[in-house]
């Protein structure tokens, strides 16, 4: 065998594992999804704690006050809860359109806070901790400013979380309000139900773990204090004060009745800089646990960072060396004995890849149909290419940051008119 024919071996062996593993993860969300679907997601509560609605705002004047009408439009009592926005900094006119919505809306707890350079625009953890400084709630809720809610999101998040004393969090579940709007965001709207909930119900069902998704959250106040507030070096700081919790033995749960719509990038070049800073955030997480694969005490918090190794070292060495060997062979520089072998099996993987995206897609109203099968393959030979290079730009930009010590800035994702 010639080492184009060992490291195809690799690729196969690896990308299988995984294929597998998420394989088990679909099995398992399907399994709680459709229990759950039975249920409306309510659990009964004597008295509902106050309750402080965060959301970091930077320049989102475009979406901001359709985001403020639905956070206030919760079923949650009104006097139970507040609504913090901070406008982080912001260089367009988000300060007057927050200030219009506190006019139109003068009995609601509706607070404002805008930064300047001095205190503000260094990313998402830090406004999260400036809210976090005035916030009156013994729970924590975080919505991103893009987000539309939908009314029992917030009380079924809190029922939850109130019910059960193992829990540290409650998660919910996240839509794409602008689906339709391009190709591009009919594939982020795949993703997110198979590769974001799908396994998201997955982990729970099996290991009760989940990762806090950065919105659609709730949070005890007792634990954001014990672990000193959001780290303001961490991009990704939905991933990262989600280990910090399992580190501190609690659970964190999906309950998928809580749903909000969000809006997903609509251009390449704004959803590749946007996965290139999740990916930064996630490799800072990984990196900075690593230690904990080897700790029995960090306990199953254990599986989800040799998950994490298991996408982003092996998943992400298999698929370069794939597609390396593919170019060469294209090209004429190498070959590969395996032959058909390689090619049944390739073959065979993209048809589960398709099955498994469509059992997800077979829970959830109109979209189940030829239209997204066509579009599932599509996207596995497009669309998830370039993860690869997302990846590889967030190694890149890692190490570039940790080489030249750069100040952290908020990666803003562009927003637009729906």
């Amino acid at each position: 065998m010639s080492i184009a024919d060992y490291l195809t071996l690799f690729a196969m062996i690896s990308i299988w594992a995984l294929l597998v593993i998420n394989i088990m993860l679909s099995v398992g969300g399907f399994i709680y999804l459709y229990r759950m679907g039975k249920t409306d997601g309510h659990q009964h509560l004597e008295e509902y704690p106050f309750v402080s609605v965060m959301v970091p705002a930077h320049n989102e004047s475009v979406v901001i006050q359709r985001t403020v009408k639905a956070l206030l439009q919760f079923d949650y009592p009104e006097d139970r809860y507040e609504v913090i926005i901070i406008n982080d900094n912001s260089t367009d006119d988000t300060h007057e359109k927050l200030v219009e919505m506190q006019r139109e809306y003068p009995k609601r707890m509706l607070t404002v806070l805008s930064t300047d350079p001095s205190v503000g625009g260094k990313g998402k953890s830090n406004a999260l901790n400036i809210g976090y400084s005035i916030a009156k709630g013994s729970v924590i809720a975080i919505y991103d400013a893009d987000n539309t809610p939908e009314p029992q999101a917030l009380r079924i998040l809190v029922e939850n979380l109130m019910v059960d004393s193992s829990l540290g969090a409650v998660i919910g579940k996240f839509r794409t309000r602008n689906r339709n709007a391009s190709l591009l965001t009919r594939f982020v709207n795949i993703e997110t139900l198979a590769h974001q909930c799908m396994n998201q119900a997955g982990r729970w069902f099996f290991f009760k773990l989940c990762t806090i998704p950065g919105t659609n959250f709730v949070i005890h106040r007792h634990i954001i204090d014990e672990i000193g507030g959001w780290d303001p070096n961490a991009l990704s700081e939905d991933t990262e004060i989600s280990f910090r919790i399992y580190r501190m033995g609690y659970k964190i749960r999906m309950v998928p009745q809580a749903v909000t719509w969000e809006q997903e990038p609509y251009r390449l070049n704004i959803w590749f800089r946007q996965r290139t800073r999740w990916a930064m955030g996630n490799l800072y997480v990984l990196a900075n646990n690593f230690q904990y694969v080897f700790d029995k005490k960090a306990g199953l918090m254990r599986l989800d960072l040799i998950y994490y190794l298991l996408v982003y070292v092996l998943m992400l060495t298999a698929l370069v060396f794939s597609d390396l060997i593919f170019a060469l062979g294209i090209l004429g520089y190498s070959r590969v004995s395996l032959g058909g072998l390689s090619t049944l099996v390739w073959a065979l993987a993209c048809l589960l890849f398709e099955c498994n995206v469509m059992l997800t897609l077979s829970l959830e109203k109109n979209e189940f149909s030829a239209q997204s099968a066509l579009l599932v393959l599509l996207m596995l030979f497009t669309y998830a290419k370039l993860w690869v290079l997302v990846v590889l730009k967030a190694i890149y930009m890692s190490l570039k940051r940790k080489v030249t010590n750069s100040d952290f800035k908020w990666y803003k994702t562009e927003r637009s008119a729906d």
